[in-house]
């Protein structure tokens, strides 16, 4: 039973990944060290997971085997606004630029690699200041932050560029920020 069960999930993971070969490029470099550390969010496409979702942020440690972990929070307006928190591990996809990763919520799988989501850089500040994260399927797209605000010029800059990578800026939707 258990190894149906395995072999299963072992499809559907794989499934999960295909169709990601995309002509959607990311930045030429990331310094993952850089990259760790605290994480606004300022604007998203929809997802189910962040439904009811405000105040988002996203923290990551890089681990001592080189992958990170990640503690996503935000505060639930259905839910008197607890915060609640989602723990996950990601893994560096791409070494050579260390701009396309995969990430995992499941527990007990995500230690071996398995249902990871792209989490691709397509784009970030000079002093890492902001980020741009998207999957190459187009189906998710991130604005993030260091700070919960962004300037109004950053942020139609942004739109701008991501709307040359071929996402639907009318898709995204503000961050809620509220304390």
């Amino acid at each position: 039973m258990f190894k149906s069960l395995f072999m299963v999930l072992l499809l559907w993971s794989s499934c999960a990944h295909s169709g990601t070969t995309s002509d959607l490029e990311t930045v030429p470099f990331v310094d993952i060290e850089r990259y760790m550390g605290k994480w606004y969010e300022i604007a998203r496409y929809p997802q189910t997971f962040q439904k009811n979702c405000g105040a988002t942020t996203a923290e990551y440690k890089l681990r001592n085997d080189g992958r990170v972990d990640v503690i996503n929070s935000c505060k639930r307006i259905d839910r008197n606004g607890r915060i609640q928190d989602a723990k996950a591990i990601a893994r560096v996809v791409n070494t050579e630029t260390n701009a396309e990763l995969s990430v995992s919520f499941v527990p007990l799988l995500r230690y071996f690699g398995f249902f990871g989501g792209d989490y691709w850089i397509l784009d970030l500040g000079d002093d890492y200041e902001y980020a741009v994260v998207g999957s190459p399927s187009r189906e998710s797209l991130w604005f993030l932050s260091r700070t919960p605000t962004m300037t109004p010029e950053l942020f139609d800059g942004l739109i701008e560029k991501v709307q040359e990578l071929g996402f639907d800026p009318k898709r995204l939707v503000r961050s809620p920020t509220w304390k």
